[in-house]
């Protein structure tokens, strides 16, 4: 085609009017003869709009794709997973919760009537069950002794005529952790490297063991080229194992796994290995790579294939033509934290007796009178985090690099706390002032059974503890405290035009200052007034807003704290400050929005 045929096309209109617009002057200028009716009514004009809706459509879909690649303009929650998954982010399994719970046994008295009879003291094992009011299942992490010495016992029962004992009761505590154990079998074929199964359950917190025919276990870790885990045993000295319960040990691991989401399916995959690497030393030694290194300073032997330095057993070892049992924990309800007393039922006790408790009739008057309570509420479930939150998180995880450095970074790595040791739903980390020291304060929070704010546990706080202790610096001290909740209430005033209806516009407004706290805001975040204002001047029903007030709210079914607003308003009006260890809650969005329309 000559530089005189070449027929212009513009390359910039990428919505339907320009495109149109674009098509009818290309024909009117190449095709003057052919065709002349453009009215919106001619068959000409038809066939223009549906080109140009067709060409609208792609560009949409072409621009769409081009921002779902990039962490800052994707949309798409599952995009935005697989854009972290990239930066080392590792989207959660469901949450589970942690909690402490009492229990009560009513023992029989000793022959000489001065305490219980330990004979018939049992241990109550780890993996009993026990449920809450609304259903939710809790499973005990730890063997219960009735017969430690540190249990609480006093008299329940006695002689009404000499006032001996007849029974006493023995106080325990025991920590419980939310979900059921359940079990998938898999049968593998050939070997196949980075081997990936998917879970039949939606519902899974975390994986407690692999185990394949052979009696190999596959451990979970974070990377597939991470080849050492550390496990924690029991400590069996009797004169430490009060203050030391656990020894921590590394541990080889060649036979590893690790666990990752896509949609509802819970997925795992294995490494790149085979068994027969396993057995066979495929590690390439630099000096047999690269230079002989034995009094010369040449390579002689060009022959080698640079792709054995990746058939090694780095990535551990996939299974192959064996069976794998897979067991699991699951949360089947949506919401498993509980209120304080909420846990009261026993499912399946699993008692262990003293060869010398021989009397059946004590045995079952043992068995019979087990009782239990949460004397705290239990936490650690949290709602899923928002967009906003999990790109924040995202960020944030990049920065960290596996080390806790910076506030940022202490905040970005309790986030990322594995959900089997339950979820924190705000963090906050301020540097100790009136320490000499590098002293932290670390504000934790967590959700409650509404998903209103609560302070978490202590045992949800051990687990932070012991967390963040393999990331911070070796000076760092840490104070886990928890931060003060500032229930609020908003007023407003409006004027709205004499044509509207005002309880519609009223409920208008209501409705667009609650899509404004629909997420938590963080521990220390102010909140800015003129936003407020902002939101109900741009409604169609508003004319002004004459006033906003917000006031703090106390006591009964609100936070117990109490914070003079007028002291941290600013001078202007437009910010109400927070102090650095508070946050704000706007706790029941339909009773604490109240307005007046004129």
């Amino acid at each position: 085609m000559s530089k005189k045929d070449k027929k212009l096309i513009r390359y910039t209109n990428r919505e339907f009017n320009s495109i149109k617009e674009g098509l009818v002057n290309y024909t009117k200028r190449y095709y003057p003869d052919i065709y002349k009716d453009f009215s919106d009514a001619s068959f000409g004009s038809m066939m223009l709009d549906t080109v140009a809706y067709s060409g609208d459509i792609l560009s949409f879909y072409l621009d769409y794709q081009a921002n779902e690649s990039f962490l800052d303009t994707a949309v798409e929650y599952e995009n935005v997973i697989r854009l972290g998954e990239q930066v080392g982010y590792k989207r959660p399994l469901k949450s589970n919760s942690f909690g402490l719970i009492s229990l009560y046994v009513l023992a029989p008295v000793q022959t000489n009537g001065t305490g219980p009879d330990t004979n018939y003291l049992p241990v109550l094992a780890k993996g009993t069950k026990v449920s809450s009011d609304s259903g939710q299942i809790f499973s005990l992490i730890d063997d219960v002794d009735f017969g430690n010495s540190d249990n609480e016992i006093v008299v329940a029962t006695s002689n009404q005529q000499d006032g001996t004992p007849t029974a006493f009761a023995v106080k325990a505590y025991a920590r419980v952790i939310s979900g059921e154990r359940n079990q998938e079998i898999f049968n593998v074929g050939d070997f196949v490297r980075f081997l990936t199964l998917s879970l039949a359950d939606p519902d899974v917190t975390e994986i407690i063991s692999i185990v394949d025919t052979e009696g190999h276990e596959y451990f979970e870790v974070e990377y597939l080229s991470q080849d050492t885990i550390f496990r924690s045993v029991t400590n069996k000295d009797p004169e430490t194992r009060k203050h030391v319960p656990s020894i921590v040990v590394s541990t080889s691991v060649p036979r590893r796994f690790t666990v990752f989401n896509r949609g509802n399916s819970t997925n795992i995959k294995f490494g790149y290995g085979s068994e027969s690497s396993l057995r066979t030393d495929n590690t390439t030694h630099p000096s047999n790579v690269i230079l002989k290194m034995h009094g010369r300073d040449y390579e002689s032997d060009l022959g080698f294939d640079p792709s054995k330095l990746l058939e090694t057993e780095k990535f551990g070892i996939a299974p192959a033509n064996t069976t794998l049992t897979v067991t699991y924990r699951t949360n089947t309800t949506d919401n498993v934290n509980v209120a304080t007393r909420g846990l009261t039922n026993i499912i399946e006790p699993l008692f262990v007796f003293k060869s010398e408790a021989t009397n059946n009739t004590k045995i079952a008057f043992v068995r019979d009178s087990l009782e239990i309570v949460n004397e705290s509420p239990i936490t650690g479930d949290v709602s899923v985090p928002t967009l906003v939150e999990l790109k924040q998180r995202i960020n944030d995880t990049f920065a960290t690099q596996n080390r806790a450095v910076t506030a940022d970074d202490y905040e970005a790595l309790i986030y990322r706390m594995p959900t089997k040791f339950g979820s924190i739903k705000r963090a906050k980390i301020i540097r100790d002032q009136d320490s000499f020291k590098r002293n932290l304060n670390l504000y934790l929070l967590s959700e409650d059974s509404n998903g209103k704010l609560i302070t978490s546990s202590q045992v949800l706080k051990n687990n932070v503890k012991t967390w963040i202790n393999q990331y911070r610096m070796i000076n760092d001290t840490i104070d886990m405290l928890d931060p003060r909740i500032i229930n609020i209430q908003i007023n407003f005033v409006a004027v709205v035009d004499y044509s509207q209806d005002k309880l519609e516009a009223l409920n208008v407004a209501i409705t667009e200052i609650q899509d404004m706290f629909t997420e938590n805001l963080d521990i220390g975040q102010p909140i800015y007034i003129t936003k407020i204002y902002d939101k109900l001047n741009n409604l169609e029903e508003i004319v002004d807003v004459t006033n906003v007030q917000i006031t703090n709210v106390s006591s009964g079914k609100y936070s117990s704290e109490s914070l003079n607003i007028r002291h941290y308003i600013s001078a202007d009006g437009r910010i109400l400050y927070a102090p650095e260890n508070a946050i704000y809650e706007l706790k029941y969005p339909n009773l604490d929005i109240k307005g007046t329309v004129k």
